[in-house]
């Protein structure tokens, strides 16, 4: 078992290290998901409930009615 996990791993590691066109692809690919993740997170996704309720009760209560709330 121990065998077979060091041949995969030395297969992945060989194929990466040869890589030219794919090194670059992955950097972008990389920095494509930090900016995903990271900076539009901030600007976009705000953190609503901590910055409308003062405490855990209030926030707890407002996600209560939102969730068994009726219609829209």
């Amino acid at each position: 078992m121990r065998r077979l996990f060091q041949r995969i791993f030395r297969f992945y590691y060989e194929g990466f290290r040869s890589m030219t066109v794919g090194r670059t692809l992955w950097v972008m690919i990389l920095i494509k998901l930090t900016i995903m993740f990271l900076i539009l997170r901030i600007f976009f996704f705000p953190n609503f409930l901590n910055s409308n309720f003062d405490s855990d009760a209030e926030r707890s209560q407002y996600v209560l009615q939102e969730l068994t709330r009726q219609g829209k």
